[in-house]
């Protein structure tokens, strides 16, 4: 079991609970970004700086069974197609009874800003965003374990 990483937007909370549950669950860590992030990690994949670099090297280091720390609604559905588990740095699960919804909402809003609109950015992180997402990838890396133990 892997936990990899889509580290060139992961915030820095999240990165060190994914560090501490990789190391109890004994599970791999493996960061992955572009060259021009500096990520101190036990296992980090460098990659060029094209936008969709990380996401591809990251679709093909997953395997069913890792879970996958990302923000990017795509990478989600990929990796959730490998029946990988993937979580949002936040804390939400990415689920294969609501991606697609999740993708539809991702183009409504791409579509919105081609057309000269603006949408609002995340609100600023806290402490809870990092407690909610250590809580819930406890809880995957629970059930992935015991996906594969049995």
């Amino acid at each position: 079991m892997k936990i990899i990483v889509d580290a060139d937007a992961c915030p820095r909370g999240a990165l060190a609970a994914a560090a501490s549950l990789a190391e109890r669950y004994g599970a791999r860590l493996v960061t992955v970004a572009g060259f021009d992030h500096v990520i101190d990690s036990p296992e980090h994949v460098t990659v060029g700086d094209d936008p969709q670099e990380a996401d591809i090297k990251i679709i093909n280091l997953t395997r069913a069974g890792d879970a996958v720390v990302t923000q990017d609604i795509g990478l989600a559905a990929a990796v959730l197609g490998k029946k990988a588990a993937a979580i949002g740095p936040c804390g939400f699960e990415y689920r294969e009874e609501t991606i697609a919804a999740a993708l539809e909402e991702r183009e409504i809003k791409a579509k919105y800003r081609r057309a000269g609109g603006r949408t609002k950015g995340p609100p600023k992180r806290t402490k809870e965003d990092d407690e909610r997402f250590a809580s819930r990838l406890e809880q995957i890396l629970r059930r992935l374990a015991k996906d594969n133990a049995g």
